[in-house]
């Protein structure tokens, strides 16, 4: 297994509830053959460039281990989940 981090954008009007519902089928898939090693929430930022009419976004930044059909099933729900706007996994060199 290697070692990545993931970073969710969340629009920003989407109530916590329905966050945590959607970052939680997130950790379900990571956690389907992986483990998970931290969350950091960052919370609300304002983004780089606007994205989708958006100005702002709720970031959430995940550390795991994983095998590689993890991570492409998980960026295939971020693609097509409305409230997602960005999504971003790298491998942790570390």
């Amino acid at each position: 297994m290697r070692k990545y981090e993931a970073m969710f954008i969340f629009t920003p009007e989407l109530e916590e509830e329905k966050r945590n519902s959607v970052f939680d089928k997130m950790k379900g898939i990571i956690e389907s053959n992986g483990s998970i090693e931290d969350i950091d929430e960052w919370g609300m930022r304002k983004l780089a460039y606007e994205i989708n009419d958006y100005k702002e976004g709720y970031y959430i930044v995940v550390n795991f281990e994983s095998e590689k059909e993890v991570i492409d099933e998980m960026e295939r729900v971020s693609r097509i989940t409305d409230e997602i706007i960005r999504h971003m996994v790298i491998k942790d060199e570390q």
